[in-house]
């Protein structure tokens, strides 16, 4: 039967090796790691994608520009999509007056459900082509969230699979001694000679 013996590391003991005080001190910087070190990880890689994301938004946003128009006909057969992970949108074709070219119309993502007559928001860019939006609050924050999330999984991924080095490495050690003192122990024991 197998036993562990607790704190093998710390207490002084004639049978305790260099590799089980490695082994316990390492057993400290993992916790230390996983309670502070990955947390922090995560939070820091968040706070950097949500400051990207929002530069990233203004920008897209600085080129474009919303315009409020009136649905004047669905696509025959739209099927909605999803659009860039937001909501589901369809095709359908939208009227808008702009001061200096007058009326205008293009085709358009509209919201899934619109109908003939509905005004919706298109977002226009410099060619005055309908784009999808640009990247809202939401879209920002949920991006950020799942940045941090990813880096603080890769930070106890990557603690565990160190810990785990050492452990393997620590008990390589700690055969090795254990066999080069029973080869030293062994002919007073049993009469052979090493």
């Amino acid at each position: 039967m197998r036993s562990r013996v607790r704190g093998r590391g710390w207490r002084h003991s004639p049978l305790r090796r260099r590799s089980d005080v490695v082994e316990a001190w390492t057993v400290v910087a993992v916790i230390a790691l996983l309670l502070v070190g990955a947390p922090l990880a995560g939070v820091i890689a968040a706070w950097r994608a949500h400051g990207d994301a929002l530069t990233m938004a203004r920008e897209q946003r600085a080129g474009l520009r919303q315009v409020r128009a009136e649905v004047i006909d669905r696509a025959p057969g739209a099927v909605p999509l999803p659009q860039g992970g937001r909501r589901l949108s369809a095709k359908a074709t939208v009227r808008w007056t702009e001061s200096e070219k007058g009326p205008r119309t293009a085709t358009a993502h509209v919201p899934a459900g619109t109908r003939t007559g509905d005004r919706v928001d298109v977002w226009l860019d410099a060619g005055g082509r309908s784009v999808p939006p640009p990247p809202d609050d939401a879209s920002v924050w949920y991006r950020s969230v799942t940045v941090g999330i990813c880096a603080t999984g890769g930070a106890v991924a990557l603690t565990l699979l160190g810990h785990t080095a050492v452990r393997h490495a620590a008990m390589r050690r700690r055969l090795a001694e254990w066999e080069q003192d029973w080869a030293r122990t062994e002919p007073g024991w049993t009469g052979r000679r090493a």
